[in-house]
């Protein structure tokens, strides 16, 4: 089997402290290098439209809640891992950007929803798919055996910390 970079750290592990089990520093030390490898070229993805993976994610949930593609900053941020200041921040850059809108809410004109503007619809619509593809080519060093599997792992392993 050919040797990765993170082969030659466990080597050098064992050979330096051979009383510790460092099998998973190899686990982690790949999904960490994987994450930084995947997440650079899914941002290439995004920066040839004119996004970031923020702005995408704000976009993308939009999207994703159905017409009228409105959500309240609370929902909105209950499908992120990031602070209020944070989706503040973001919302801010893409309502200048004339992507979002903030509306009264209709049903309590003491709130907001985000909105989606056809702008922003036409934009995610593009990024998505140009997203997907993407993912796909990332995927195809696997075959699709391969792919079931590591997913139903990857899936059992991130619900023990969900």
């Amino acid at each position: 089997m050919e040797k990765d970079h993170v082969d030659r750290i466990l080597a050098q592990w064992r050979t330096e402290r051979p009383d510790l089990d460092v099998e998973p520093m190899g686990l982690l030390g790949r999904l960490a290098r994987l994450a930084t490898y995947l997440g650079r070229e899914v941002e290439k993805t995004f920066l040839e439209l004119g996004l970031t993976s923020a702005s995408f994610d704000v976009l993308a949930a939009l999207r994703r809640s159905g017409a009228p593609y409105r959500l309240s900053p609370g929902d909105l941020l209950a499908t992120m891992m990031i602070t209020s200041g944070t989706m503040t921040n973001r919302v801010d850059q893409l309502e200048k950007a004339g992507l979002v809108a903030r509306l009264t809410n209709p049903e309590d004109r003491r709130s907001v929803l985000i909105a989606l503007k056809p702008e922003g619809f036409d934009l995610v619509e593009r990024a998505v798919t140009a997203h997907v593809a993407n993912q796909h080519r990332l995927t195809a060093f696997l075959d699709l055996d391969e792919r079931a599997a590591l997913d139903a792992i990857l899936r059992k392993y991130l619900l023990a910390f969900e």
